[in-house]
């Protein structure tokens, strides 16, 4: 009964958004640098170049370190801005956007003698949060004795140019696109760290939710100086939750009868976090998934855990009792909020890992 139930409410938040658009399928052979040799057929080219990614990840997903960041005060969230590591065709995409949140404590002492430097949490929200999104969850860890700052994903928000309404352009038919904009992602994830660490943080968290779960991790397993990662909503394989999930049927449908989900397994191995478990031995994890989720089906979110188990990676575990889109909702998102703060608090202030937990 619990579950036709969330799953009935589910399909209705998710019918919500009424303007998804099935975009046609493209390869995104203009997605691959001058040096990738596109050549041959176009998915032959596209696996030969992926095959080189996976073979260098740190290449790949590793950003030029730089100076250039510009921080703005403002009531509500300081604004950072700095520019991307990738350059992509629109603008105003390719400066990146994030809101600082301090502790009130390190804020007002800020203007006179500056707080101990002491821990940080980077939080990339889900696909098509807004500006707002995940704000109140970024004060929430202020409460708690840690700087948030709510990093803007590709093609978010502001970021977003003016012919789209969603920010279809990183996850879309368009593969190769979708590829090298989740990078992108992970790029700006890394440059932003490299802020705080500028800032004289001693203890770096993040936490993704949704896509931002995907991404967050693909930047621990990359990023040495993340020390704990709380990933909310979780999949082992990108293309398996475009492929299956509610929020994405309208990808799928301009995917359909272009490439079978092997393939597309296999062109987005590098932004799959599968490839990256081994990565995180050193890190603290926290995986939460909801019981009830159509958009990031339970299965997958489960071979994820079962992954980390066999694997012996250290991990912590909760299960929501409510669905994707119920997560958001009351009073499921105050649950969720508390669990994510307590792991991140507990984790970056140095206590002792907890066994793995499954909540009721």
């Amino acid at each position: 009964m619990l579950q036709a139930f969330f799953h009935a409410w589910e399909r209705r938040l998710a019918d919500v958004t009424k303007d998804r658009v099935v975009r046609p399928f493209e390869w995104g052979l203009d997605w691959i640098p001058a040096n990738g040799h596109v050549e041959g057929l176009p998915a032959d080219t596209i696996e030969r170049y992926v095959s080189d990614v996976m073979a260098d990840t740190d290449a790949f997903f590793t950003p030029p370190p730089i100076t250039d960041y510009t921080l703005q005060p403002a009531a509500d969230g300081d604004l950072l801005t700095f520019p991307s590591a990738l350059v992509t065709p629109h603008e105003s995409n390719n400066t990146v956007r994030c809101r600082y949140f301090r502790p009130k404590a390190a804020k007002a002492r800020a203007g006179a003698e500056p707080a101990a430097p002491t821990a940080a949490v980077l939080v990339m929200p889900q696909w098509n949060s807004d500006a707002g999104g995940h704000v109140g969850l970024c004060k929430l860890l202020a409460m708690n004795g840690m700087s948030a700052l709510r990093l803007s994903l590709p093609y978010h928000d502001q970021r977003m140019p003016p012919e789209l309404h969603r920010a279809d352009y990183i996850v879309s038919a368009n593969v190769m696109r979708t590829l090298q904009v989740c990078r992108q992602a992970v790029l700006d994830a890394r440059r932003a760290i490299g802020w705080l660490k500028m800032q004289g943080y001693e203890r770096i968290g993040i936490l993704g939710t949704s896509l931002g779960s995907c991404l967050a991790l693909l930047t621990t397993a990359h990023e040495p100086l993340i020390d704990a990662e709380a990933l909310n909503h979780i999949s082992p394989y990108f293309a398996d939750v475009v492929w299956r999930g509610l929020s994405t049927r309208h990808v799928r449908e301009g995917l359909d009868g272009h490439v079978e989900l092997e393939l597309l397994r296999s062109i987005w191995q590098p932004i799959s976090p599968r490839g990256y478990l081994e990565r995180l031995r050193n890190r603290k994890t926290l995986l939460v998934y909801a019981r009830y989720d159509l958009t990031f089906p339970v299965d997958l979110s489960e071979d994820l855990v079962r992954a980390f188990q066999e694997l012996g990676i250290p991990h912590e575990v909760a299960v929501l009792r409510c669905g994707h889109y119920s997560t958001g909702k009351a009073p499921f998102k105050f649950v969720d909020g508390y669990i994510l703060t307590r792991f991140l608090k507990k984790a970056l202030n140095g206590e002792r890992r907890t066994l793995p937990v499954s909540l009721p």
